[in-house]
């Protein structure tokens, strides 16, 4: 374990430390009482290449502001975050971001939703149609290229929304929440996908989640993070063969030991 608690892996030496954050504070302004509210506190954390590492925290704890400032859309206050080394400004082009909310075009259908931002790119028009068509059939969504959002489900819109995430093939994903929006069921099916994806596409991967069971099923590290200001709690190793099964169970009792304080915390302190 290093000094940001981080488990480290037997081939640390040949893995390159995609995103980092050192030492990383921030705070948000309160109109009501004029004065900054903290959020994020002295977060040291480095996420290595391929990795799938899940944030998971109380509500309102900070693990968005995290995921904001890896995409380079939020500054830190204190410290820095950086993407292979660089600030995340000139790495936008190796992000691909997938949120609760679809954010699909309406009046655009699945196969033009998700060749947009080849399209953005300047990638020639049958080019990325054709990159886009076999996307949506990798998403298991072959033969709804010309729907439109609004006569899909909301599990189906959220695979044309990863489909159009990876079709630029970005080199780290960051997903805010994704499946918050879907019933379990459908949570636990997309969540499957989205496992196979990354194993397929191999992006540097981070998940904001409310969700212990699915932090476990997806992740490589589970990142417990502590009530507002939000600090690193704990760094949580999950092996490939403890997603199922007692061994699962095993570690969504220990991430909710360490989360259950920090939750009725957060929560007496938001009644407060």
């Amino acid at each position: 374990m290093n000094a940001t608690g981080a488990v480290r892996v037997a081939d640390d030496a040949t893995r390159e430390t995609v995103i980092a954050f050192e030492n990383v504070s921030h705070a948000f302004g309160d109109p009501a009482s004029g004065n900054s509210v903290p959020v994020v506190r002295d977060v040291n954390l480095a996420i290595e290449e391929g990795e799938f590492v899940s944030l998971i925290g109380p509500s309102g704890c900070g693990k968005s502001t995290l995921l904001g400032m890896a995409s380079g859309f939020l500054q830190p206050a204190q410290g820095r975050v950086t993407l292979f080394g660089q600030d995340p400004k000139a790495m936008r082009k190796q992000i691909g971001m997938v949120f609760q909310s679809f954010s699909l075009l309406p009046w655009r259908t699945v196969l033009d939703n998700v060749a947009l931002g080849l399209e953005f790119r300047g990638v020639p028009h049958q080019q990325r149609l054709a990159q886009a068509r076999d996307l949506i059939a990798t998403v298991g969504l072959k033969g709804f290229e010309q729907r439109y959002p609004r006569e899909l489900s909301g599990g189906m819109n959220q695979r044309v929304t990863v489909a159009r995430a990876l079709a630029l093939n970005p080199k780290i994903l960051l997903l805010d929440e994704p499946f918050g929006a879907l019933d379990e069921q459908t949570r636990i099916l997309i969540g499957d996908e989205l496992y196979r994806l990354c194993r397929s596409f191999k992006p540097t991967s981070v998940l904001v989640t409310h969700s212990i069971a699915e932090a476990v099923r997806l992740s490589t590290r589970i990142v417990v993070m502590g009530a507002r200001p939000t600090t690193v709690k704990k760094i949580v190793k999950v092996d490939d063969n403890a997603r199922h099964g007692a061994a699962a169970a095993a570690i969504e009792e220990d991430v909710w030991s360490l989360l259950k304080d920090e939750a009725t915390r957060a929560m007496l302190g938001q009644a407060s």
